[in-house]
């Protein structure tokens, strides 16, 4: 069976771990792109078809969760997994109100982290495959009127 890798941006202001999470999830088949502030994540989105953002929540300027409701305003089908440090959990659990698919503690196990990304890819495509079907009916619809 053939993966077709999920299109993954991370995003995180401390740029060792964002070399390091990208090199594995490389490793695991992922396609990364990655970015170091919640500004240039909005500006990345702008012109890539982006499956799942891996956001940190603590990061100077626009932090996680004021990206994450830009995120989900500006472009709803990308799937968002919170990151946070083991003093936060509380903001990571306020991201998963405001729509993000899940959180994980810093440092992020490999494996519960390609879990989720699995998990946020296969939302995703459900949720737009429901959107597809939906458009289906409406046409079906309009085109028995006519």
């Amino acid at each position: 069976m053939i993966k077709i890798p999920t299109k993954v941006l991370v995003v995180d202001d401390e740029k060792d771990f964002v070399e390091m999470l990208s090199l594995r999830l490389k490793e695991m088949g992922e396609q990364v792109d990655a970015v170091y502030n919640g500004q240039d994540c909005l500006t990345k989105l702008e012109g890539n078809d982006i499956d799942v953002v891996i956001l940190d929540i603590k990061m100077p300027g626009m932090d996680g969760i004021e990206a994450l409701r830009e995120i989900k305003r500006r472009f709803p089908m990308v799937e968002v997994i919170m990151l946070t440090g083991h003093g936060s959990a509380e903001s990571a659990v306020e991201g998963m109100k405001l729509g993000a698919f899940d959180y994980l503690l810093k440092p992020a196990d490999i494996d519960s982290l390609t879990e989720k990304v699995n998990g946020a890819r296969k939302r995703k495509e459900e949720h737009e495959e429901r959107i597809r079907k939906a458009e289906v009916r409406l046409l079906l619809r309009k085109v028995g009127e006519v």
